[in-house]
C-alpha cells in the first residue's frame, strides 16, 4: 500500500528535526576545553607566564620585550587573581573560577590556539629574537620521547634524571651526564612544549611550574632536551628584600600543596637534602581509620607514605629506648617481626609497629604505669596510653599524629607465652616461652632490636609456611598483593 504524500512529508520533517537536535546537542555538550582540538591549532607560540608574584613583578617589561622581538607571539598571564596594580595590554587567564562566568574561561585550552607553548618565568627577556626559534628546531628534530625543550633563564641549567614512584610517594633526582636527555633541569628555565602535550597534563599550571611539569612528564616517560650555548636574559624578581622574603614564604606553601596534589611526599637528590611534604608531629597522619587491616592507600596501588614510615621508625626507636632504660623485656611481634625477617625494617605497606612485653615488667616503666591510669605525654611529645580496643598499650607519635606502636603484654603459663585477651587476628596465638630465652638481635628501623631466637619458626606458626618468601597484604580476603 502506498504511503500518502502527507505522511512522507511528516516523516521527512521529523527526520530533519532529529538531525537538527543531534548536531545542536553535540555543539553544546562538546567540552569548552576542546573548542580548538590539537589538529586545528594554528602555527606559532603562546608564551605563558605563570611564575610571578602579584606584589612585585616585571610583567610589563616582559610583555614589551617579547612583543617587540616577536610581534606574532601571544602572551598569556596565568594567575588566580588579576595582577595588581593592573598591567595594560596583557591577556589574563584567571585560574580561579568566577561564579558568574562559564567554566570554559578557566580552561587552558580555551586560551591557547597555537601548536606550541613556552612557559616563561617573570623577569625574562627575548634577546636575541631567534632564541625561541632555536628551541623550536630542537623540539622538531628530537626523537619522539623528547617532549620538552629547556633553555636557561639567567642561569646555566643542570640536567637530572628523574624517577617518580607513586607507589612509594617519592620523586628521586640523580645527575645526568653531558649530552644526556634529561628528566628534569635545575635552574630557572624557559620550557617549550607542544600545546597538546601541555593539555594532556592534569596539573599543567601548578606552582612551582617546573617541578610540577617534570614530575608529570616523568610519569609519562617524556624526555627534556636542553638548549646548549645560549640563555635568555633574566632579571631576578622580586628585586627587593621584602619581596624576596614574601616569595620564599609563598614558594614553600605552593610547593608543599603541589607535591601533595601530585602524590609526592618525599623528594630526594636535589640540593639541600631530602625534602618532606607529608605528615609531621604537628599534623595528622596521611591516612584515616584503617578498616579490615587494609589502609586506604593500598586500594590506590600505593604503599605506606614515607613520612609515615619515618614517624613509625622514630616512635619505635623511642619506645625501645624507654623500655630498655626501664629494664622491660620486649621483642618484635607480629608484622614487625615479619618485617625484620624479610626487610630488616618495617614492611613497606605496614601502618603500625608491634612489640611484645612481659606483663610483670609493666611496673618497671614510669610511662607504662602512667598509661595504666589514662594517658601520658612524655618529654619528647610521644603519647603513652591504654588502648581502647583491648588489653594492651599504645604509644602515639604525637597528640595530633596517631601513627603508633602497640605494646602487647604476655605472661608465661605452662611453658607458653599467653595473654588475657586477644584481638581475633590470625597471628594471635600462644607460643613457647623458650622462643624468648634467650632473645636475639635483628636489624629493624635502622637499629638492632630484640626478637625471639627462633623467629622464623614463630612466623610460620603465626602466618603460614611460606610467609617470608611470599609477601602478602595484611588481609588477603579484601586485597591481595598481586592486585597492585
Amino acid at each position: 500500500m502506498r504511503c500518502p504524500l502527507c505522511h512522507v512529508l511528516v516523516a521527512l520533517t521529523l527526520l530533519c528535526n532529529v538531525l537538527l537536535l543531534y548536531y545542536t546537542w553535540n555543539l553544546h555538550v562538546r567540552p569548552a576545553g576542546r573548542q580548538s582540538p590539537p589538529s586545528t591549532l594554528s602555527p606559532g607560540i603562546t608564551v605563558i607566564v605563570r611564575e610571578f608574584y602579584s606584589f612585585e613583578h616585571g610583567l610589563a617589561a616582559l610583555n614589551h620585550s617579547f612583543l617587540r622581538s616577536r610581534p606574532s607571539v601571544r602572551l598569556l598571564v596565568a594567575s588566580e587573581a588579576l595582577p595588581y596594580p593592573p598591567v595594560q595590554g596583557i591577556n589574563i587567564l584567571r585560574l580561579h573560577p568566577s561564579p558568574e562566568k562559564p567554566g570554559s574561561v578557566v580552561r587552558l585550552e580555551s586560551h591557547v590556539q597555537t601548536r606550541l607553548v613556552a612557559l616563561v618565568p617573570d623577569g625574562t627577556a627575548l634577546d636575541p629574537p631567534d632564541l625561541l626559534d632555536g628551541m623550536v628546531h630542537i623540539l622538531r628534530d628530537s626523537p619522539p620521547g623528547v617532549r620538552i625543550v629547556a633553555a636557561g633563564a639567567g642561569t646555566v641549567l643542570r640536567c637530572f634524571h628523574l624517577k617518580v614512584s607513586l607507589r612509594q610517594w617519592t620523586a628521586e633526582y640523580s645527575p645526568a651526564g653531558t649530552g644526556d636527555i634529561c628528566g628534569a633541569v635545575l635552574g630557572s628555565a624557559v620550557l617549550l612544549m607542544r600545546s597538546r602535550d601541555l593539555f594532556e597534563l592534569p596539573f599543567p599550571l601548578s606552582r612551582p611550574v617546573q617541578a610540577a611539569i617534570f614530575i608529570q612528564a616523568a610519569l609519562r616517560s617524556w624526555g627534556v632536551k636542553v638548549l646548549e650555548g645560549a640563555t635568555f636574559p633574566r632579571t631576578p624578581l622580586p628585586a627587593t628584600d621584602h619581596g624576596r622574603w614574601k616569595a620564599e614564604q609563598a614558594v614553600r606553601v605552593e610547593e608543599a600543596a603541589t607535591m601533595r596534589v601530585l602524590g609526592v611526599r618525599l623528594v630526594r637528590g636535589l640540593d639541600g637534602g631530602d625534602r618532606w611534604y607529608g605528615c609531621s608531629k604537628e599534623t595528622p597522619r596521611c591516612f584515616g581509620t584503617v578498616v579490615g587491616e587494609t589502609p586506604d592507600y593500598l586500594y590506590e596501588g600505593r604503599w605506606t607514605p614515607p613520612c609515615c614510615l619515618r614517624a613509625l621508625r622514630s616512635t619505635a626507636l623511642h619506645v625501645i629506648k624507654v623500655l630498655e632504660a626501664s629494664n622491660v623485656r620486649y621483642w618484635l611481634e607480629g608484622g614487625s617481626l615479619l618485617g625484620a625477617a624479610r626487610h630488616g625494617d618495617i614492611i613497606p605497606w605496614d601502618y603500625d609497629v608491634d612489640l611484645g612485653i612481659y606483663l610483670e615488667d609493666i611496673t618497671l616503666c614510669p610511662e607504662l604505669r602512667g598509661a595504666q591510669d589514662g594517658s601520658l605525654v612524655d618529654a619528647e611529645g610521644f603519647v603513652w596510653e591504654r588502648a581502647v580496643e583491648g588489653d594492651f598499650f599504645r604509644v602515639q607519635y604525637s597528640q595530633i599524629n596517631h601513627l603508633h606502636v602497640d605494646l602487647w603484654p604476655f605472661y608465661p603459663r605452662d611453658g607458653l607465652m599467653t595473654r588475657d585477651s586477644w584481638t581475633g587476628h590470625p597471628q594471635d596465638i600462644e607460643f613457647p616461652e623458650s622462643f624468648l630465652q634467650p632473645l636475639q638481635v635483628l636489624p629493624f628501623a635502622g637499629a638492632s632490636v630484640q626478637a625471639p631466637n627462633r623467629h622464623v619458626e614463630l612466623l610460620k606458626m603465626k602466618f603460614g609456611e611460606r610467609v617470608i618468601e611470599e609477601p602478602q597484604y595484611p588481609n588477603p580476603a579484601l586485597l591481595r598483593i598481586k592486585e597492585r
